[in-house]
């Protein structure tokens, strides 16, 4: 395999996992695969937030064989929004890009998004063609990333595809808060807040193999809901308040690259 030059960014790349037994094998492994074609200096880091299964003993058995793997294990579940905010202070790396440990989707996409972080973009975010989920989980994705639009004016159509490559000293000079899934919602208000530009390409969307959702459940939806107010009240209200409008940046570039 021939290798990359040395200029090629550095890149850490982390799975938040929460009893991924099942998955997270098979994703570190391929992404071991497809990361040497794209830069000669990575990371890859799982965050496993307090897995009940079996997830941090296979974790712990590939790292004795992989010395680029890190494992981050949390004693106790901190929930989504605490396993990136761990993922994120981890990375050593110029470029960060995350993904969900389930493997729903194709890490191997990455190579797509790479190309559109030119010099006038910091974040790529995907967005899914095709949510392959039951229909509730796509009913209510639809309502909250249609709310999430509205209420927080954000630059990208899918804030809730988690499947993004961002700049490291972008992600640095923000703080996050949330410990649920509306942590997403909170890192592109922030970063776009703060001036940075975003680009956006489709990726594919994958049905779950192993394990169930720990999100769709009555207790954590209420949750979810609660913080999503919560954080509106906190920042969009709040700035609305205090300065009349957000900050004028630059809006997204809309990517529609081939599929």
């Amino acid at each position: 395999m021939q290798e990359r030059p040395l200029t090629t960014p550095s890149i850490s790349v982390f799975f938040p996992a929460y009893n991924d037994e099942g998955s997270i094998a098979n994703l570190v492994r391929k992404t071991f695969a497809i990361l040497p074609q794209l830069t000669n200096d990575y990371e890859i880091i799982v965050v496993n937030d307090g897995s009940s299964d079996g997830t941090a003993a296979v974790l712990d058995e590939m790292a004795k064989t992989q010395p680029r793997l890190r494992v981050v294990h949390h004693p106790r579940n901190r929930g989504y929004g605490g396993a990136l905010r761990s993922g994120f202070e981890h990375a050593t790396k110029d470029l960060v890009f995350y993904t969900d440990g389930d493997g729903q989707y194709d890490v191997s996409e990455i190579s797509k998004l790479l190309p559109l972080l030119t010099p006038e973009i910091d974040i790529v975010n995907g967005y899914k063609i095709k949510r392959s989920d039951a229909r509730r989980r796509v009913v209510l994705g639809g309502i909250y990333k249609f709310l999430a639009r509205l209420l927080f004016n954000l630059p990208i159509r899918d804030v809730d595809c988690d499947f993004r490559l961002l700049r490291r000293t972008a992600v640095q000079s923000i703080s996050l808060s949330s410990t649920s899934g509306v942590v997403c919602t909170e890192l592109v208000y922030k970063l776009h807040a703060a001036g940075y530009h975003f680009a956006e390409t489709p990726v594919h969307h994958y049905p779950r193999l192993h394990g169930q959702s720990q999100f769709f459940t009555l207790r954590r939806v209420a949750r979810t809901a609660y913080d999503f107010f919560d954080l509106w009240l906190k920042l969009r209200l709040g700035r609305l308040f205090t300065s009349g409008n957000d900050k004028k940046t630059k809006p997204a570039v809309k990517i529609e690259s081939a599929s």
